[in-house]
């Protein structure tokens, strides 16, 4: 949306983030690259050559695309938008696209682990739990972070005492183990020390990114 009714961090109270999902930096097995610094060579020697898909044009996986072609020195890579990411990572299994910038998912580390693709860094501050030998792209390429995130939201000017309950029983529900291992197995990662304060600080620095 070009002009959205709303400001995302003015119109909001952000209670609390409950979980982070990453994007990645994917390829088919055939391409010959091992690392995010050999993709970027790759992609430097055959300019134009390559595509790379995301679920939608406009989606935060479009953007991870775009931020690596920036941040690896202005690559060109063609964009090809699908309409979800479920038939680009098809078609990149398949092997009809050879990168793909999609969200970590449960099923994506499985394809991993199986060969079937390539996963060679997650966008994200830190690496993943769920799989701590897949390296971040901030390892190799300064601030490549792009994620989406679920939080509780509150309008603007909602009480105090209201926005500090519904914090409490966020925390309360993460604090359980087992919700904990379903969101790390899914390829979330939980945000165990959130707050309204630190919510809202971390939605002001996702905005400015």
């Amino acid at each position: 949306m070009a002009r959205p009714p709303y400001d995302p961090v003015k119109d909001f109270i952000t209670i609390d983030i409950i979980a982070i999902s990453a994007t990645s930096i994917i390829v088919h097995p055939s391409l010959p690259v091992r690392d995010v610094s050999s993709l970027i060579a790759y992609a430097k020697a055959n300019a134009g050559k390559l595509s790379y898909g995301s679920a939608g044009a406009g989606t935060v996986t479009h953007l991870a695309g775009e931020m690596f072609k920036q941040r690896g020195g202005g690559l060109d890579i063609v964009h090809v938008p699908y309409k979800g990411a479920g038939p680009g990572i098809a078609d990149l299994v398949s092997g009809y696209v050879p990168i793909m910038t999609p969200n970590i998912t449960g099923q994506l580390l499985s394809l991993h682990e199986a060969g079937k693709v390539r996963i060679l860094a997650v966008n994200a501050a830190q690496r993943l739990k769920a799989a701590p030998n897949i390296p971040t792209a901030v390892e190799t390429l300064p601030d490549m972070i792009a994620r989406v995130f679920s939080g509780v939201f509150a309008p603007a000017g909602t009480p105090r005492p209201i926005v500090d309950r519904i914090s409490q029983l966020t925390r309360t529900a993460l604090a359980d183990p087992a919700f904990q291992n379903t969101l790390v197995q899914s390829g979330f990662e939980p945000v165990l020390d959130s707050s309204p304060e630190k919510a809202q600080s971390f939605i002001e620095q996702e905005h400015k990114r």
